[in-house]
């Protein structure tokens, strides 16, 4: 699907993204509908089975992927499992050394053992949480494979969701996750080009929707999603309804977010309420009167963790994945979202953000204002020109290993002072 690289155009707008028809979507809402239908795909799978995860746990999730994969690997299904070494380094050398024994090929991306009993591999993470099945059947979203994102987990348990996906954009999907898992022949974890349009689009038989991978990478993809959603923002004509975990948008990004407000669209942010970086939720204060003063609507989810990336413009645009709108998701992590135009999938997916406005959520006005204006005034500055300097900043964030280390029963790397 790659292009010879003399042939390739130039323009990121032409060569990062491929549009395809003829998709069928379902709409995930959290471990409850996710995790049964991951296994039960594994279950059936008959030649292979391909998952990333930016955080795998040795919980009642972990374990039953485990036995799954486990399974599937021994009935002769080829099975790859990609898991971030930050975000999963507590997986024991027994739970790692019992899939590697059964013929799963266990990848950890940039694994480092602990400094000083601190973790200092904090930036440039696998953040992506992807499954593709038999080539045929995908899901992608903001779910990690956790017990964290069931009820059952009491009060900390993660709002979030997940799109299933058939039809021809799945090929892209397993050809991005092939090529860049594959450590023999992407040795520094390139991504690879596809055009955004061809003159036909791919087209399939399994529905009616329009849909696109987008990623983002260290390499040629730098910032693709913020420029999907910058795009899409742009061109909103009524109504725009955000649920994102971690907002703290580029300059850019809040610009358009504000030009919408004020040319009369409708927009209606969704951002956590019980934030577990309060810090980060302190600077986005400012950021937050600057887009009320321009019309914007904020809603701060408080029934327990928000963890959604998702969002919904005019009838039928609308996208899922794993990227959030903060530095690190949109400077430095390695990320996935689907874009998708969809009349009933965005309906659906609007009508699921508005019945957690009208029931979960608090309106936040200028009145809430939580910081003095003289202090406020000054964190605004000071939260403009940081974001203006965001990617020139993140460039010089040390890059350590971009690759996946395939792990073997000859020797586990360290994953964690207490494994």
């Amino acid at each position: 699907m790659n292009a010879p690289a003399s042939s390739r155009p130039t323009s990121m707008a032409s060569s990062t993204r491929h549009w395809t028809e003829g998709n069928r979507l379902r709409l995930l809402e959290n471990g409850e509908a996710f995790f049964p239908l991951v296994f039960d795909a594994i279950a059936s799978a008959t030649q292979e089975v391909l998952i990333e995860t930016f955080i795998l746990f040795e919980d009642q999730v972990g374990n039953e992927l485990q036995l799954k994969l486990i399974d599937a690997a021994k009935r002769g299904v080829h099975v790859e499992l990609v898991v971030d070494g930050y975000g999963s380094e507590e997986l024991t050398p027994a739970f790692i050394t019992a899939l590697i024994d059964a013929g799963v090929h266990f990848k950890l991306f940039d694994p480092q053992p602990r400094k000083l009993g601190y973790r200092t591999n904090i930036f440039r993470r696998l953040h992506r949480k992807t499954v593709v099945i038999d080539g045929k059947q995908a899901l992608i979203g903001g779910i990690n494979l956790s017990a964290e994102h069931l009820r059952a987990y009491g009060p900390e348990s993660k709002q979030d969701y997940a799109v299933l996906v058939e039809g021809p954009v799945v090929e892209h999907i397993h050809a991005h996750f092939s090529k860049n898992n594959d450590v023999a022949t992407s040795p520094r974890w390139r991504w690879r080009s596809w055009p955004l349009r061809s003159r036909k689009p791919e087209t399939g038989d399994h529905g009616k929707t329009g849909a696109m991978l987008v990623v983002r990478d260290n390499d040629q993809h730098r910032d693709d999603i913020e420029h999907v959603y910058r795009i899409g923002i742009r061109n909103a004509k009524r109504d725009i309804i955000l649920a994102n975990a971690y907002f703290l948008p580029s300059y850019r990004l809040m610009r358009e977010f504000r030009r919408a407000a004020e040319r009369g669209v409708k927009v209606r942010l969704i951002l956590q309420g019980r934030p577990d970086m309060p810090i980060v939720r302190w600077l986005a204060r400012a950021l937050d009167d600057e887009l009320l003063r321009a019309g914007a609507r904020i809603f701060e989810y408080t029934e327990r963790p928000l963890h959604a990336k998702v969002a919904v413009i005019d009838d039928d645009w609308s996208t899922v994945g794993s990227s959030n709108l903060d530095p690190l998701s949109l400077f430095l992590n390695l990320e996935s979202n689907l874009v998708m135009r969809d009349a009933e999938f965005a309906a659906t997916l609007r009508s699921n953000l508005e019945g957690l406005i009208e029931t979960r959520c608090q309106e936040l006005t200028l009145h809430k204002a939580r910081l003095p204006p003289m202090l406020r005034r000054l964190i605004s500055i000071l939260a403009y020109h940081l974001l203006r300097r965001l990617p020139s900043l993140a460039s010089g964030v040390p890059v350590g290993s971009s690759k996946p280390v395939v792990v073997t029963d000859q020797g586990l790397p360290p994953l964690s002072e207490h494994s």
